[in-house]
C-alpha cells in the first residue's frame, strides 16, 4: 500500500495598517497571532500629501511588512487612514488600492478592508459593541458604533465642516492669540514670547512673515500644541482658555454621538486617542472628565496608551477568525510602541 502524502496546510499572513496624520505603522501577523514583521513610515492622510502620495505608502508598507514576514500569501488586509472621512473618499482610496498587484485577488475574495483610522483607534481601546471614539492628534474626528449596527462619523473637514481640535488648531489659535498681544489687540500671553522661541525667532510678526512667504510651513504649526499646553501649566489665561475650548469640543463631540445613537443613558466606554490625548495634560483631561460627567454622567473616559495599530491587527485577525488566544498573542505584543526607524 502505497504512502498518502498529505499536502502541507497552507499558511498565510494577516496584515494591517494604521495611518495617521503624523506616522503610518504597518504589521504582518500569522493566524495564531505571532507578529512576524514591523515598518513605521510618515503620515498618510490624504487630506495632507494626496491621494495618489497616500496609496503609494500604504503599498510600501505592504510589500514591506509581507516580504520581511516571508510567511506565504496575504490572506487578508485592513487599512485604517487618517482623511478617509466622507464614503467618497473611501471609495476612491479604494479604487486605487485594487490596482496594486498584491491586492486584485485579495479584494475579489473580500479580503481587503479599507476605512478611517478611527476604528483602529476604537478597537484598540475597546472591545464593546455600544462605543465611542474621539482622537485628537493633529485634527480631531469622531465615530460611534451601536450594538444595534448604527454607525455615526463627521465629515471632520476642519472649519467648513463644523469642527476645531487637534495640534494643528490648537497651534494656530496660540499664534493667532499671540499676534493680536503683540500689536495690542488683545490680552497679554507668554505665547508672544514662546511661539516666536519654537521657530528660532524673535517676534511673532517674523513668525507670520515666515508662514506667508512660506519660509516655514503652516503644518508647523501642529508642532506649536506642546507649547499652548506649557503655557496652561505655567499659569498662562490665554494658553488655558485654548486649552479648556478643546476639552469642550472633545465632551461636544462625544456627547453629540452618544445622543444620536440613544446611548446617553448607557454605561459605554469613550475612547480618547491621538498625539494631543497622548500628552496627558492635566488642564485637558480635568476638563474632558468634567464636561463628560456634565453631558453624558453614564460614559467613562478610556485614554488609550496602546498604539492604534494594535486596534487594526485585533479587527483583522477577528475578521479572519482568529481565536481568542491568538489575540491575546497579538495584544500582547502590539500593546507596546516599538522603537522603529523610517
Amino acid at each position: 500500500m502505497g504512502e498518502v502524502n498529505e499536502s502541507p496546510k497552507r499558511r498565510g499572513i494577516i496584515v494591517a495598517v494604521d495611518g495617521g496624520g503624523s506616522k503610518t505603522d504597518a504589521v504582518a501577523l500569522d493566524e495564531t497571532g505571532a507578529v512576524l514583521a514591523r515598518a513605521r513610515r510618515p503620515g498618510t492622510s490624504p487630506h495632507m500629501i494626496g491621494l495618489a502620495a497616500s496609496v503609494a505608502v500604504v503599498n510600501e508598507l505592504v510589500e514591506e511588512v509581507t516580504r520581511a514576514a516571508n510567511d506565504g500569501p496575504v490572506l487578508r488586509a485592513h487599512l485604517y487612514v487618517s482623511g478617509l472621512d466622507l464614503p467618497v473618499e473611501i471609495a476612491d482610496f479604494e479604487r486605487a488600492i485594487r490596482r496594486l498587484p498584491w491586492a486584485n485577488e485579495l479584494w475579489a475574495a473580500g479580503g481587503i478592508v479599507v476605512d478611517n483610522d478611527l476604528f483602529a483607534l476604537l478597537r484598540a481601546g475597546t472591545n464593546e459593541k455600544d462605543a465611542v471614539a474621539v482622537i485628537c492628534g493633529t485634527g480631531i474626528n469622531c465615530v460611534g458604533v451601536g450594538a444595534d449596527g448604527r454607525t455615526v462619523r463627521y465629515a471632520s473637514l476642519g472649519m467648513i465642516s463644523g469642527d476645531w481640535g487637534g495640534g494643528f488648531a490648537l497651534g494656530e489659535s496660540g499664534l493667532w492669540h499671540a499676534a493680536r498681544a503683540e500689536d495690542g489687540r488683545g490680552p497679554e500671553t507668554i505665547l508672544r514670547r514662546e511661539i516666536p522661541r519654537a521657530y528660532g525667532l524673535e517676534t511673532v510678526s517674523e513668525v507670520t512673515e515666515a508662514l506667508h512667504f512660506k519660509r516655514v510651513t503652516r503644518a508647523s504649526l501642529a508642532d506649536l500644541s506642546p507649547v499652548v499646553f506649557g503655557a496652561s501649566a505655567g499659569g498662562d489665561l490665554v494658553a488655558g482658555s485654548i486649552v479648556d475650548h478643546q476639552a469642550e469640543e472633545i465632551v461636544t463631540l462625544a456627547a453629540t454621538t452618544l445622543r444620536r445613537l440613544d446611548l446617553l443613558e448607557r454605561a459605554v466606554p469613550v475612547v480618547l486617542g491621538g498625539g494631543v490625548i497622548a500628552a496627558r495634560d492635566a488642564r485637558l483631561t480635568e476638563e474632558m472628565r468634567r464636561g463628560l460627567d456634565a453631558q453624558a454622567p453614564h460614559a467613562h473616559l478610556e485614554l488609550v496608551s496602546s498604539p492604534p495599530i494594535l486596534g487594526a491587527a485585533l479587527l483583522a485577525l477577528e475578521a479572519q477568525g482568529a481565536s481568542s488566544g491568538a489575540l491575546a498573542a497579538a495584544q500582547i505584543e502590539l500593546s507596546v510602541e516599538p522603537a522603529l526607524a523610517g
